[in-house]
């Protein structure tokens, strides 16, 4: 990734270019609280690649438009990337979902050292045009009829702009909050899970309008939805700022240094942190606290209706003794459950990492194996209970804790590697999910296939796999519980925290001290919160309308 070239001034001073990090040091009066809804721009667009699933039905008879046209029986996965005369199969879309986020925890870990040295801003400006150019060229691919289009448009270059907006802010943000690190990377981090809850009732509706005689109207809420986000991350990507070098916030006091705290005051670089224990072992936490969560997903609403069966909808009778008319109205209570449930990991992103800020990273982590054990354990029996709110309460405890893993292990990493690198080395680490996302489904989807040829009850197949997550949580207490602070010799030298010093402002006082950031803009500051405010609330309202036909 190149960098952005810098000018030449009239006066012969070299300046840095527009998107280097030197032009984006905050001036005087800037307000840190208008970091974390521009950072809420770009996450709350990404996000919606957790919501991708709604295009699958339309997309899968995109030729037929009233019914799919099938393609013949011998025709191989290869052909069917290319093929014009029959329609996709769902399974080959869903491919994108794999796509998504191998690639973006490849990316993340690929490219985190560059976003250190060229700074969020111009990240974020690549990740706009990864995601948004991605749907263009997917818009291009329905519109053809191919489907490597689509595979190398949203799935591919959306999925490195997926990596990069991601880790784009969680660097910037602890440096503007060393006070509240948790409760600012959750800020962020809330807006990833979120993004499908805007996304995707904005794609229904667009595909509603675009639908015609000849077209299911996908093609069309692609290229709406790339241009809808590409201004808003372009405008998330252009509203970060870094502070200057040696800034904290006023009245704040860094902690002291001990040789017991699971904070430091030291640094250590990408090319030591990958080395230590600590790393590796943070690693293990992440991977086995979302591998265990994505199979409660995975299994979410497939488990709701086989284990309530008739008893969601009035009818005394089992999940296979029901008939068409009865499954339909089963499968749309739980799409409300699922819906739920991704409320639940919306506020546990933001509640959990707010709360690590009071407790400590470690302390909350325990929380998540503990609580999490005893939930998947128990889970088997909630459905005994025939009470659907405690089934849902305890799923939802569990998804809650899912979300908080992701926005707490941030402030994780700086507690361990402190900040100057934090965003290089939280994108190294990333690629836990992306091995969490091929453990976690594997687990759950094999064991139920096995047991249900085995004849057990649809009821019943989830008993073991939830004691077998509940195991792998007990694994990731343990490596919780083994991590302690990085020892000194993995320390940066000087030269390395030279190397890494945060950047002096392009523009200075007129005596050449550094620029000191006052807090200020308050207008400014409510219109950039109100601006991703109003469509995450649109989101929560759309969500709990489907959510109270669970209650209803």
């Amino acid at each position: 990734m190149a960098s952005t070239p810098d000018v030449v001034s009239g006066s012969g001073i070299v300046a840095p270019g527009r998107l280097s990090r030197e032009r984006i040091v905050a001036r005087p009066g800037f307000s840190r609280w208008l970091v974390p809804p521009a950072a809420l721009a770009i996450h709350l667009s990404i996000g919606m690649a957790y919501g991708f699933s709604v295009f699958w039905l339309p997309l899968s008879k995109a030729i037929g438009v009233s019914a799919p046209v099938a393609c013949p029986a011998d025709m191989s996965a290869l052909s069917q990337l290319f093929t014009t005369t029959c329609d996709w199969q769902v399974k080959m879309l869903g491919w994108m979902f794999t796509l998504f986020f191998v690639l973006l925890g490849c990316s993340a870990a690929l490219w985190g050292g560059w976003l250190e040295r060229a700074g969020p801003r111009k990240a974020g400006v690549v990740a706009a045009v990864c995601w948004g150019g991605g749907l263009l060229i997917s818009a291009l691919g329905v519109y053809a009829h191919q489907l490597w289009l689509m595979w190398l448009g949203s799935g591919v270059i959306g999925g490195i702009g997926l990596g990069l907006g991601y880790i784009s802010p969680v660097s910037t943000l602890i440096k503007w909050f060393p006070d509240k690190r948790g409760m600012a990377t959750g800020m962020a981090i809330m807006g990833f899970g979120g993004g499908a809850m805007i996304g995707s009732p904005l794609a229904d509706l667009l595909m509603k309008h675009f639908a015609s005689a000849t077209s299911v109207g996908v093609w069309q809420t692609f290229l709406v939805m790339g241009l809808l986000y590409f201004v808003a991350m372009m405008c998330g990507a252009l509203g970060y700022r870094v502070p200057p070098a040696g800034w904290q916030p006023a009245g704040w006091t860094p902690p002291a240094s001990s040789a017991n705290t699971m904070i430091t005051t030291a640094q250590v670089h990408l090319q030591q942190a990958w080395r230590t224990p600590q790393f590796w072992l943070i690693w293990a936490v992440l991977c086995l606290n979302v591998t265990a969560g994505i199979g409660v997903i995975g299994m979410a609403s497939p488990m709701l209706q086989e284990v309530f069966g008739g008893r969601l909808i009035g009818v005394d009778a089992g999940f296979r003794d029901l008939d068409e008319a009865q499954l339909k109205s089963l499968a749309t209570i739980a799409a409300a459950f699922t819906g739920l449930l991704s409320l639940f990991n919306i506020a546990g992103r933001f509640v959990w990492a707010s709360l690590s800020d009071k407790i400590g990273r470690k302390v909350t982590y325990a929380v998540f194996f503990v609580l999490g054990m005893v939930l998947y354990a128990a889970a088997p029996h909630l459905g005994t209970t025939g009470s659907v709110a405690l089934f849902v309460l305890g799923f939802g405890i569990i998804l809650s804790m899912y979300g908080g893993g992701f926005s707490t292990v941030p402030a994780y990493l700086a507690d361990m590697f402190g900040t100057r690198m934090v965003g290089a080395i939280h994108g190294r680490l990333l690629t836990a999910w992306a091995a969490a996302g091929i453990f976690g489904p594997l687990i759950v989807n094999y064991l139920r296939d096995w047991q249900l040829g085995r004849g057990l009850p649809p009821a019943r197949v989830y008993d073991q796999t939830m004691y077998i997550l509940a195991g792998l949580l007990l694994l990731g207490f343990l490596c919780n519980l083994a991590i302690r602070p990085v020892n000194p010799k993995y320390h940066m030298t000087e030269a390395q925290l030279r190397e890494t010093e945060p950047p002096a402002a392009a523009i200075v006082t007129a005596g050449g001290a550094p620029v000191a950031v006052a807090g200020g803009q308050g207008a400014l500051v409510a219109i950039s919160w109100i601006a991703v405010g109003v469509p995450l609330l649109w989101g929560v309202w759309m969500t709990l309308q489907k959510a109270f036909v669970l209650f209803h």
